[in-house]
């Protein structure tokens, strides 16, 4: 009877030091592969643009890429007024004065030809502002404030040796869920990278909207949602700042579970930007989440 009390202690330990072994070797994998590229995908700056191919499809000057589909209809947008005005003349329908209109015609045609350097300026000032923040936490805290320097702090706190990692304690269960967090940001902040991208590649078509009251909506959409992504950056960095003031060498477990809440006010900052401004969510799994409950 021992003997098989002995079997199955062993056995589970065996299923325990595996589970331990598996685990541990995977969040290496993690810190080794993904929290560099948080990085870049988190603080976007101006090297977004450093790319030919997307400098190529949005066009180099207004006769090439995408300038030229959206100056063709500024000019298809002329040719309606002017057969509108036409009709106007006949009809005696009041409709838009001349004169604001070509006003309206060569400022937003000035604006579209020069959309790419505008959206620019508007992640050059956001990263701005996100740097400052972090510059002042590098002076407070003397590192640097990036998800790379975040994963050294928790990792020399909770270990994540193959011989001392044990998911089933506390520690073991902060690191489980800081892993999988992490994992989740990679995906959401992956998403805004590209939802900005696509923004700037649709922005001269947003301002052609502007001309038409009746299409000014689409612009305001626009720039709300432009807006909300870029400025979720100083939202993060501002939250890093408190990450990084929690101290999680010593045994006090309140700074271990401010982590938690911490890591979770990272996943769910676009939600909170959402609220104060309006927007889109980025959050990847809240997504899957709605396409589910649309498809039942």
């Amino acid at each position: 009877m021992e003997e098989t009390i002995t079997n199955s202690a062993n056995i589970s330990q065996i299923i325990i030091d595996t589970i331990n072994t598996l685990l541990s070797t995977l969040f290496s994998s993690i810190d080794n592969s993904v929290y560099d590229l948080l990085d870049k995908l988190a603080f976007i700056d101006v090297t977004i643009f450093d790319n030919s191919l997307i400098d190529k499809l949005f066009g180099y000057n207004s006769s090439n890429g995408i300038l030229i589909i959206a100056n063709s209809l500024l000019f298809a947008v002329c040719l309606y007024y002017c057969f509108k005005l036409l009709y106007s003349r006949l009809t005696g329908v009041s409709i838009e004065n001349p004169y604001q209109f070509i006003f309206k015609l060569l400022i937003f045609g000035c604006l579209i030809n020069t959309s790419y350097f505008i959206c620019e300026f508007f992640i050059y000032f956001t990263s701005l502002i996100s740097a400052a923040i972090r510059d002042v936490g590098k002076f407070v805290f003397d590192q640097n404030i990036t998800f790379s320097a975040l994963i050294q702090n928790l990792n020399s706190s909770i270990s994540i040796d193959s011989t001392t990692l044990n998911v089933f304690s506390f520690d073991g269960l902060l690191k489980s869920l800081c892993s999988i967090s992490f994992i989740n940001l990679i995906l959401s902040y992956s998403l805004r990278y590209i939802m900005v991208k696509v923004l700037i590649l649709i922005t001269p078509f947003a301002i052609l909207t502007l001309i038409n009251s009746s299409t000014s909506w689409f612009f305001k959409a626009w720039l709300k949602i432009f807006l909300s992504l870029l400025f979720l950056q100083p939202f993060i960095s501002i939250v890093l700042l408190i990450f990084f003031s929690l101290d999680f060498t010593g045994s006090d477990i309140t700074s271990k579970i401010l982590c938690i809440g911490a890591m979770y006010a990272l996943i769910k900052s676009n939600s909170y930007v959402q609220h104060f401004i309006g927007g889109i969510s980025t959050d990847v799994f809240t997504n899957i989440k709605s396409l589910k409950t649309k498809f039942r």
